[in-house]
C-alpha cells in the first residue's frame, strides 16, 4: 500500500509540504496555524489562533477519512505558553465542542517564532483511522 497525500480544497493550497500524510490506517497531521483561505493569520489573538489552526487540523484528518476521536497523538507549538494557560480554559471548551471529551497524548511546545510572523500556535497530529 502506497502513502497518500491529503490536501483539502478548503485549506490553502501548500507549496514545499502536504497538509497530511495517510499511511495504512495512520494520519500524519503536517503542522496547522491559523491560517484562513486567503493565507492570513486569523486575528483576535489566541483563542481564535486556537480554534483556526485546529479546524485546520480536523478538516485535513476528515479529508483522509478520519475524526476527531482517531487522533492519538497532538503536539501544540506555542509562542507564549503564559498566554494559552491563561486561556486554558475557553481553549479547552473550544476542544471539547470541536473534537468531543477525549484527549489523545498531547505536548506544548513553547518556541521563540513560528513561520509566519503573527502566528501564535501551531498544531500537529497523528490519527490512526479505526475500521481501515
Amino acid at each position: 500500500m502506497s502513502n497518500k497525500t491529503i490536501n483539502p480544497e478548503s485549506l490553502p493550497k501548500p507549496s514545499g509540504y502536504a497538509h497530511g500524510m495517510l499511511a495504512g490506517n495512520t494520519v500524519y497531521l503536517g503542522g496547522q496555524t491559523a491560517l484562513d483561505k486567503e493565507m492570513k493569520i486569523v486575528p483576535g489573538g489566541i483563542v481564535e489562533q486556537f480554534k483556526q489552526a485546529f479546524s485546520n487540523v480536523l478538516t485535513t484528518l476528515k479529508k483522509a477519512g478520519g475524526q476527531p476521536e482517531d487522533l492519538v497523538s497532538v503536539t501544540i507549538y506555542l509562542t507564549d505558553v503564559d498566554d494559552y494557560m491563561a486561556n486554558g480554559r475557553e481553549i479547552g471548551k473550544l476542544w471539547r465542542e470541536m473534537a468531543g471529551s477525549e484527549y489523545p497524548a498531547m505536548a506544548g511546545i513553547g518556541v521563540t517564532r513560528l513561520w509566519q510572523k503573527e502566528a501564535l500556535i501551531e498544531i500537529q497530529g497523528v490519527a490512526v483511522i479505526q475500521g481501515r
